[in-house]
């Protein structure tokens, strides 16, 4: 059986597009999601990973639509692999069904991930050469040490509340009491 898997990021956004591709393709059935693509867990995913069987082919517009990432992608893509089902990209012209599909699949992930490699090396020079120049990396903190002083004042007092304490100073509960931990 084909079955489709369509997404859209917004509600505001409109699925006919890839509906209509995706039925010219012959998709029996078509799953659904309004979500955005960084969402890893999305209800169409897992109802398409509950009726799809060995002998399906999975059918999508493009190959974005289905994974949030390229990691995301391969992962569902090996796992289509591991249970006997196809992957077919339209736009991309993508089918795991053949051997050449595969292979082409394959490529690209084994470029995305030297892509990575770069990025992570590229990363790593960096925040070296800005250490050696005495730049540390990091969030600033959200509390300078005046604040922080008078906000340990006033917890130490118990004059104010906790809340109050994280509104004059301005600050999350879960913040003040990091900072106290760290005291």
């Amino acid at each position: 059986m084909k079955i489709g898997y369509a997404r859209v990021s917004t509600v505001d956004q409109n699925l006919d597009l890839q509906k209509d591709a995706l039925t010219k393709a012959g998709c029996e059935r078509i799953i659904t999601d309004e979500i955005s693509g960084s969402v890893i867990t999305r209800p169409g995913l897992e109802k398409l990973k509950d009726i799809v069987r060995f002998g399906d082919t999975i059918i999508v517009w493009r190959m974005d639509r289905l994974g949030c990432s390229l990691k995301h992608l391969i992962e569902w893509v090996s796992y289509f692999e591991e249970h006997g089902i196809a992957f077919h990209s339209l736009e991309e012209n993508i089918d795991t069904g053949s051997a050449s599909g595969r292979l082409i699949f394959h490529v690209f992930g084994a470029l995305a991930e030297f892509e990575r490699q770069l990025i992570r090396e590229r990363t790593q020079a960096g925040l070296k050469a800005a250490r050696a120049r005495g730049r540390l990396g990091g969030r600033p903190k959200k509390l300078s040490d005046e604040k922080w002083q008078l906000a340990l004042k006033l917890y130490k007092e118990q004059e104010k509340t906790v809340d109050e304490i994280c509104r004059l100073v301005g600050v999350s509960r879960p913040t003040f009491y990091k900072y106290l931990k760290k005291r």
